[in-house]
């Protein structure tokens, strides 16, 4: 490779115009499947919230907090400030951290199906062994175990779904990993809803019950055909083509495969893809891999979702309005990704994140302010005042769901070269885990401490997040997966950061 330059420009043609093929049932379905991981991660998100809400659980395995919760309205924001319950939701995210570590040179040497069977192995174990829990140390690990799946599948199927969709619908098609994940939490707030009534082991089902989706996932592993760029990428050429006709529907892939052959032969240059990913030329996209999951997390949506429950009891709410509530917030941000599916490769996903964090923004600010003069300690918010919040709730919810909820994913993953793809996704997943950990360990104490001003704390992080995007993000939409790299070059900020002599740089990889 000596004398060789591993510039961008060696593999990135600008020539997505001359790639052929179609939206084919099979890509449909190969998407589909795979996605079926963000239906676990958003299972496992929402039944988090859903069984800390029934009484039988917190008697079994936090009784100080099942004490503080039949005080009703001693102490509105602090009843659930116990750090024990904040460890049973954290654990799987810094698990989650460590796991997504392990996967990267599992997907990049093994391929993307290897670490999607792994996740689904991980996620079966955590399941049974939360349902059958007899003690906190047993339910830890278990969530642990969870952990490590949320690691994997979070490592591989962003990326695997980037790959195999076309580059005119990759927006819609890897937005279907947030489509799961969202349903996941929609069926983890209908399947509580249904098991409170299942005294005193309903929680052990709500638990158990994410065994049967990673037992499709892990199945689906064995049959979905592995990525062409990951066949390649191994050396499996002529597998990968006939992978890639399968794709478009057709045996004219010519210059899509070629690309995929350059970008695999420079990937393959790189002995060392978390070294190579600090050197300035991929500076835009280390940037986005650490801000992008950082902002996603930052909006405060975490809280919403994995104490949704929690905060419906906390304002007041009564007991079957408590699920009933949860399993609104859900539909609503089912309903708000597939507004994001139909629009995100129409629109772009500058407009998407800008309209949705000014929505945010908005909705938070009314939700502290009715907080605010309206609920504090020993008060309970009025019938209408707490229909007022739900709603702003989950307007809150639809902004999110159709801007930095899917596309917090789909940006990243589709954002890096091949040579770095791997080393890339796992920063940003490690940064995404490693956030969702501060937030869901600190979130009860920071409730308890700033009352209504968290949700002023998350409108300011939005305004951030939003002005970043309008001014920093350039548009990745319809841009070929292997071209992505031109968009740092012609954008006004970016193209001062880069090199302007990639010549200089490429005898690292000697």
């Amino acid at each position: 490779m000596a004398g060789r330059s591993l510039g961008p420009a060696e593999v990135v043609n600008e020539r997505a115009e001359q790639y052929q093929g179609k939206v084919t049932g099979f890509v449909i379905v190969t998407c589909f499947v795979a996605a079926i991981g963000g239906c676990i991660f958003g299972y496992d998100i929402g039944v988090s919230g859903g069984v800390t809400s029934m009484d039988e659980f917190l008697r079994e395995f936090f009784h100080d907090v099942y004490e503080k919760k039949s005080h009703a309205h001693e102490n509105n924001y602090c009843k659930f400030n116990n750090q024990g319950l904040a460890a049973f939701n954290s654990l799987l995210y810094m698990a989650g951290l460590v796991a997504t570590l392990i996967a990267s040179p599992v997907t990049r040497n093994y391929g993307r199906l290897a670490s999607i069977i792994c996740a689904g192995i991980f996620y079966m174990i955590g399941a049974a062994v939360n349902a059958g829990s007899m003690n906190l140390p047993m339910l830890f690990f278990g969530r642990i175990m969870i952990g490590f799946g949320v690691g994997f599948e979070n490592q591989a199927v962003p990326v695997y779904l980037s790959e195999v969709a076309p580059a005119n619908l990759r927006g819609g098609l890897n937005s279907m990993f947030q489509l799961a994940t969202t349903l996941g939490i929609f069926s983890a707030n209908m399947v509580s809803y249904a098991t409170q009534i299942l005294k005193p082991w309903g929680w052990r089902l709500s638990l158990g019950s994410a065994a049967f989706p990673a037992l499709l996932m892990t199945l689906g592993g064995y049959f979905l055909p592995e990525t062409p760029t990951s066949l390649i990428e191994r050396g499996l050429t002529e597998r990968g083509r006939q992978v890639l006709e399968k794709l478009r529907g057709t045996r004219d892939v010519n210059t899509e495969f070629q690309d995929m052959v350059d970008a695999s032969e420079l990937s393959n240059s790189i002995r060392h893809p978390f070294k190579e990913i600090l050197h300035k030329r991929h500076r835009p996209q280390l940037v986005m891999a650490i801000l992008l999951p950082t902002f996603q997390i930052l909006t405060g949506v975490n809280c919403v979702l994995f104490y949704a429950p929690v905060l419906f009891i906390t304002m007041g709410f009564g007991g079957n309005a408590l699920l009933y509530s949860s399993v609104l917030v859900g539909a609503v941000l089912v309903l708000s990704t597939l507004i994001s599916i139909a629009l995100v490769d129409r629109l772009g996903r500058r407009a998407l994140l800008i309209s949705g964090g000014l929505q945010m923004i908005i909705c938070q600010v009314i939700v502290s302010v009715i907080l605010g003069l309206k609920f504090g300690d020993n008060k309970e918010l009025s019938k209408g005042y707490s229909i007022l919040l739900v709603i702003f709730v989950c307007l809150f919810i639809l902004g999110y769901g159709w801007s930095w909820g899917p596309l917090g994913y789909t940006i990243p993953s589709e954002i890096f070269p091949l040579e770095t793809r791997s080393a890339g996704q796992s920063i940003t997943v490690a940064v995404n885990l490693l956030m969702s950990f501060i937030i869901a360990q600190t979130f009860l104490y920071l409730l308890c401490a700033l009352k209504f001003g968290i949700f002023l704390l998350f409108a300011g992080s939005v305004s951030v997040m939003t002005i970043f995007v309008y001014f920093l993000l350039p548009e990745t939409k319809g841009v070929p997966i292997e071209e992505m790299t031109l968009i740092w070059s012609k954008h006004w900020f970016w193209k001062k950061i880069l090199p302007t002599d990639l010549e200089a740089e490429s005898s690292h990889a000697q």
